[in-house]
């Protein structure tokens, strides 16, 4: 069970406001919060969010104390997708027409390291020290840390509120619902209400377990692929073959080989990632046919696809994600571990992971592509040859070695407090998310006692961004709706 924990409110640096046209008024904020919340010596972090209200010109000017009242309304949160990724403006975000409506203030935090919250990125870390130093700074971007800084800028941001509002609404995306968890694990006092979409963190299982459950939805997104685009069975190896007969170099630095190529598979989970997929492969195979060499277009292209050496953070910490406590171990790069398994077992589609070495200094470049079988692309898996193609991670390399070999990761998951939880938790599930297994998903919301489930199989782990009136209907029908 973990220890109650003490915390200092955040403290606000800045509040500045503007306009923005469709009548939302966003305030910027920039807090300061303690890299380690247990140790305030150790140094501190700026955080960065916007909170987004109305913009009304009522015809009878407010009181004062009525515009205390008006801007005093209870506040959602909304905890976005990653590790790594910070939040889109309010203007173009899929929750806020519904958030403003529901009558909250919507509160767009980026997680530290993310965004413009002291984001993670290399030349930074290398003003640390060196990979044990570096190391040792990544430990506190976790979830546990995470939701520290959340509710600390809570304490902050509700100070002078009434007590009926100084609980907050969270809304959690993807691994926004793993920080959920985890806020519900360790200050369920400070939050009114849950929601999550595609977030129900596997909380009871290992990182071993959950890439074993997770490579069976990559293989059946495989197989929808090529049924899809059967033609790319032979324009992903052309391209394969391509690569491993030719270094190619990226417009932004990067390498592209078969590894980097088959991560693309990252898109594989979501609402049209077929066919973008299929989009890249068709440029780069005609390019090939037509030049004899991909062009600078389709390497821009590519590029984007996986974005590692934007959000880098995303990379180096994913596999800690799954790590709740010490009781679980180091993950040890455990997606590599479990997929190169599989290769040799049972998926010949994945046979470029079957013969490499976790610690080669080069690219893996084992695809066997000489035959007419299909090459499997990967999913949300980090590989160690993915510090050795991305310009951002490769000086990170042996960071992330010391990291997969950590032992001693404090827990995420309070099961005990989870089990006995009051706060309502309403959630959308999707029975064919690539990210996040449905088995897992529906043992997590057992283990979480008032949970209430949307569970779906004609949506994917985007639904939120694809099926926005869809998704949200769905939510707040748990949670204003009788089940009878």
């Amino acid at each position: 069970m973990m220890a109650a924990k003490a915390i200092r409110p955040a403290r606000l640096l800045s509040r500045t406001a503007h306009i923005v046209p469709g009548q939302l008024r966003v305030t910027e904020l920039t807090f300061e919060v303690p890299l380690n919340h247990s140790n305030l010596s150790a140094g501190s972090l700026k955080l960065f969010g916007r909170q987004v209200t109305k913009h009304e010109t009522p015809i009878v000017p407010r009181t004062n104390s009525e515009q205390d009242e008006y801007n005093r309304k209870p506040y959602l949160v909304y905890l976005e997708g990653g590790p790594g990724f910070g939040n889109k403006e309010p203007q173009d975000h899929n929750l806020t027409k519904t958030a403003l409506d529901k009558g909250y203030t919507l509160l767009l935090l980026d997680y530290r390291g993310t965004g413009l919250s002291t984001p993670i990125n290399q030349p930074h870390l290398a003003t640390l020290g060196g990979p044990q130093e570096q190391a040792d700074y990544l430990k506190h971007f976790r979830a546990d840390s995470i939701v520290r800084d959340a509710e600390a800028v809570r304490l902050c941001l509700t100070a002078d509120y009434p007590e009926t509002h100084k609980k907050w609404s969270i809304f959690g995306q993807s691994y926004g619902g793993f920080v959920a968890l985890t806020y519900l694990s360790q200050f369920p006092q400070g939050l009114r209400e849950v929601f999550l979409t595609g977030g129900l963190a596997p909380v009871k299982r290992t990182a071993e377990e959950v890439y074993t459950a997770l490579y069976k939805k990559v293989v059946q997104r495989n197989e929808a692929y090529y049924r899809k685009f059967p033609e790319d069975v032979e324009r992903v190896r052309k391209v394969a073959r391509y690569l491993k007969e030719n270094p190619t170099s990226l417009p932004g630095g990067g390498e592209l080989t078969v590894e980097r190529l088959l991560g693309m598979g990252l898109c594989l989970g979501m609402n049209g990632g077929l066919d973008l997929i299929h989009s890249t492969i068709l440029k780069m195979a005609m390019d090939i046919e037509q030049f004899g060499f991909i062009t600078r277009a389709a390497g821009a292209s590519f590029e984007g696809s996986v974005p590692f050496d934007t959000a880098p953070i995303y990379a180096i910490l994913h596999e800690s994600i799954y790590v709740n406590g010490s009781a679980h171990g180091a993950s040890n790069w455990a997606a590599y571990r479990v997929g190169k398994k599989l290769a040799a077992e049972s998926e010949p589609g994945l046979s470029w992971l079957s013969s490499a070495v976790v610690n080669d200094d080069e690219a893996l470049s084992s695809a066997d592509t000489t035959n007419d079988k299909p090459l499997y692309f990967s999913g949300e898996m980090v590989y160690p040859a993915h510090f050795s193609c991305y310009p951002e991670l490769k000086d990170m390399r042996q960071t992330a070695e010391i990291l997969a070999a950590y032992d001693q990761w404090p827990e995420l998951y309070d099961l005990d407090q989870l089990a006995r939880n009051e706060v309502p938790v309403y959630a959308a599930s999707y029975v064919e998310d690539m990210y996040v297994d449905a088995d897992f998903a529906r043992e997590t919301a057992r283990a979480v006692k008032g949970t209430k489930v949307f569970e779906t199989n004609v949506m994917y782990h985007g639904a939120l961004r694809a099926k926005t009136e869809e998704v949200l209907g769905q939510l707040f029908k748990l949670r204003d709706d009788t089940l009878d």
